[in-house]
């Protein structure tokens, strides 16, 4: 089990299967749902939670975590590295339940996340996709040093709207060089 302390209240750990309740409660929720990919479904349902819980805590536990408060789930961080000629990236994603929107909350989780895979991985480059109408994400990203990349144009089609996906990222590097400074 991967534990990443955030602060006193708010750590980054592995999935269990305790956290169904709460993951629940917070995921079926359309206004979380509409800032991600399809594959965070609303409803968000005790079975779509379960099937979840065994990919993640069977198959996943290296690469996806509970974002805690007092160890209780409030959301959901993690990356997906990617192989082949692109086997040294890792797309970045997160969310969060809306009682803790607006709180710095994501932002210092990515911000760990961030350390703790360029310290424990041979990641070389971060990178997220976020669409065009969640300036919110937007800044968590930059807020943790990921920059501008391109504007995909008409690349997601999210609850049959068209939209444009910003792609962000953070280079090795770069978080190296921020570090020290």
């Amino acid at each position: 089990m991967i534990r990443i302390v955030v602060d006193d209240i708010y750590s980054l750990r592995s999935f269990r299967w305790e956290d169904k309740a709460r993951l629940v409660a917070f995921a079926n929720n359309e206004k979380v749902a509409r800032n991600l990919r399809d594959g965070f479904p609303h409803p968000y349902t005790d079975e779509t939670a379960e099937q979840w819980l065994d990919t993640a805590i069977e198959h996943l536990s290296n690469s996806v975590f509970v974002i805690a408060q007092n160890d209780l789930l409030i959301g959901g961080i993690g990356y997906h590295p990617r192989d082949d000629v692109y086997r040294y990236s890792a797309e970045i994603g997160y969310w969060l339940g809306e009682p803790y929107w607006g709180q710095d909350i994501v932002t210092r989780c990515v911000g760990k996340l961030v350390g703790w895979i360029f310290t424990n991985t041979e990641c070389l480059r971060l990178f997220a996709g976020v669409f065009s109408n969640n300036p919110a994400s937007v800044r968590v990203l930059e807020k943790n040093g990921f920059r501008l990349e391109g504007r995909l144009r008409q690349a997601v089609v999210k609850q049959g709207v068209v939209l444009d996906e910003l792609r962000h990222a953070l280079l090795r590097e770069e978080w190296l060089t921020r570090k020290i400074n």
